[in-house]
């Protein structure tokens, strides 16, 4: 999409003057809350800037290597140039992408921690082993990123597999690259227990949430019962024989959490009251998002959990996500966590689908 940068850019420069001044400013503590929002939007602005100066210099960069190329004087050079370009026009356009991703009005949730429920659907043990499957690969993912993984509940099924698993991701911009993961996911392959090699279909789903912090909603004390009771399934003996395990159930809405992974009562009541207040956050968006979700043409990042959204297939070594008809055949890096290249493909297709919007409002004003 052929994008004006250059009005964004003094927008961004404007801007940054301004949070410069407020910094400056011996006051700014004075109220902690604003002074964090000041503080996050000055990084974000600066490093809209910091783009921007990366992707001068890139296309620099790519139209000496084509003027090097064209001119064609120095043999060894111009081998040199042809074999850099692609790298570099690569490079280029992903940081276009990030350049337009920065310039639209950023998504609050987007630098929040991020809260995964991942559920076996249908298929019996072969969808709990799809479950664990799919976790291992979001572990791997997130040590690629440098980002702590944290278990918060689980539920063991049969043949070493997940009938359920909640866990948490702390970690820079997690629910920005996180929040595509949601939906159902599909796998067809061969599974161990099948003797006569027919191919199975099963799936599972994953809700991707951003974590909800306390100013986000209030929950009121009267609204919650709590119940504690033993911890049950795998965890050690000290898990086993203490009543560690919280099941908290929130009156208003029936919605039930239950954390067990834990030795400590108080750390699993947190991580409930965590989940809990995450569930509820998304429940209050998916409200708002409702109200104009007609207008949208896609579900691309929507978090809808019931829809289709990838499937793996084992012996064609395929992976395809069907919101943006992205297929990639290095399943086997993707099962051990190389999403990289996924996610910046449904970032890309995102960050279009916006800008198209505003586009179109724009238009209509």
């Amino acid at each position: 999409m052929d994008i004006d940068l250059q009005p964004h850019i003094e927008r961004f420069r404007t801007r940054l003057s301004e949070l410069e001044v407020d910094i400056s400013s011996p006051n700014l503590y004075d109220d902690p809350s604003k002074a964090q929002e000041i503080l996050k939007e000055h990084k974000r602005v600066k490093d809209a800037m910091e783009l921007f100066s990366q992707l001068n210099a890139l296309e620099k960069e790519v139209s000496d290597s084509k003027e090097l190329i064209a001119a064609n004087e120095d043999p060894e050079l111009t081998e040199m140039a042809t074999e850099e370009l692609p790298d570099l026009e690569q490079k280029l356009e992903a940081a276009r992408m990030e350049m337009l991703a920065a310039i639209l009005p950023p998504d609050a949730n987007d630098s929040r921690n991020t809260i995964v429920e991942l559920r076996a659907g249908t298929g019996g043990d072969e969808a709990g082993i799809f479950a664990a499957d799919l976790f291992r690969m979001y572990q791997r993912y997130a040590e690629r990123q440098k980002w702590q993984l944290e278990v918060m509940d689980s539920n063991p099924s049969d043949m070493g597999g997940y009938k359920e698993i909640v866990f948490q991701v702390n970690g820079t911009d997690a629910f920005r690259y996180f929040k595509y993961e949601s939906g159902v996911h599909r796998v067809q392959r061969v599974p161990a227990t099948e003797s006569q090699g027919r191919i199975h279909t099963s799936a599972a789903s994953v809700a991707v949430l951003p974590e909800a912090q306390e100013v986000d909603l209030e929950i009121h004390p009267n609204d919650i019962r709590v119940e504690v009771c033993r911890s049950g399934g795998p965890g050690g003996q000290g898990v086993n024989t203490t009543d560690s395990a919280v099941q908290i159930l929130h009156i208003p809405t029936g919605m039930i959490v239950r954390c067990q992974d834990g030795r400590s009562q108080i750390k699993n009541r947190e991580k409930a009251m965590s989940v809990l207040r995450a569930r509820l956050l998304e429940q209050r968006q998916a409200e708002e998002d409702a109200k104009y979700a007609a207008q949208r043409k896609s579900q691309i990042g929507s978090g809808d959990r019931n829809e289709k959204i990838r499937t793996y297939n084992y012996p064609q070594s395929r992976v395809t996500d069907h919101r943006i008809n992205f297929t990639s055949h290095n399943l086997t890096g993707i099962m051990d966590g190389e999403l990289e290249e996924l996610i910046t493909a449904l970032r890309a297709a995102s960050v279009e689908e916006r800008l198209a919007e505003l586009q179109q409002t724009a238009d209509a004003n």
